[in-house]
């Protein structure tokens, strides 16, 4: 039997709008280690925050190529009420 298929789009829009929720999804993408990966998750948190605004320089600088630089990412990020951190890995320490 074949099940028919959910749209999470709506839902996952609604959930990206939480800027808790978009700095994890952001987090999860990033511990997948694929650059492509953490820039559809950027590019699903800019959609769902504002899908019919016309395109930034920022935005468009959202590809698989990359950013620019650092401050294009900042300055996107900054725009989705979001912000740039390091943290240090949890070493287990036997």
């Amino acid at each position: 039997m074949i099940k028919a298929s959910v749209d999470y789009e709506p839902d996952l829009k609604e959930a990206l709008a939480d800027p808790e929720e978009a700095a994890a999804y952001l987090n999860a993408a990033l511990e997948d280690g694929s650059r492509d990966v953490f820039l559809l998750a950027l590019k699903d948190i800019a959609n769902a925050r504002d899908p019919i605004c016309e395109p930034s320089p920022d935005r468009e600088n959202i590809s698989a190529k990359g950013f620019l630089d650092l401050s294009g990412l900042e300055a996107l990020l900054d725009s989705l009420g979001l912000k740039l951190t390091v943290e240090p890995k949890q070493v287990l320490v036997p």
